[in-house]
């Protein structure tokens, strides 16, 4: 599969590989740094695609709402690392801190 555009959160060290499957010109956007601030990149991956590599912290309110929608329509599909009930919320916050899990953690707070 080849794609235009990725956007990732985990441990970028683990998913730079993913470089491969971008298209020539595609985009590899970074939200956040889990798995710590420094990575090791081959930028012969970045130049030889024309691939450009950005950072995001901030996006405008009509990006959230269609964001939204989106998920909605079932056009984007949350990833789900784990669920958790409320009494596990220790074992939720260990499995968090290992950082092996991929996905968000949803915590229930309505099982009994």
């Amino acid at each position: 599969m080849v794609q235009n555009v990725m956007v990732l959160l985990p441990n970028m060290q683990q998913y730079f590989p993913l470089l491969q499957i971008l298209k020539k010109g595609g985009k590899y956007g970074v939200i956040g740094a889990l798995g710590g601030p420094l990575v090791e990149l081959d930028v012969r991956d970045l130049y030889l695609k024309d691939l450009s590599l950005f950072g995001s912290t901030y996006q405008t309110k009509e990006a959230f709402l269609n964001l939204i929608s989106y998920i909605e329509e079932g056009k984007i599909k949350p990833v789900i690392a784990k669920e958790f009930t409320l009494k596990d919320i220790v074992e939720a916050q260990k499995a968090f801190l290992s950082k092996t899990l991929v996905g968000k953690f949803v915590l229930d707070v309505t099982a009994e």
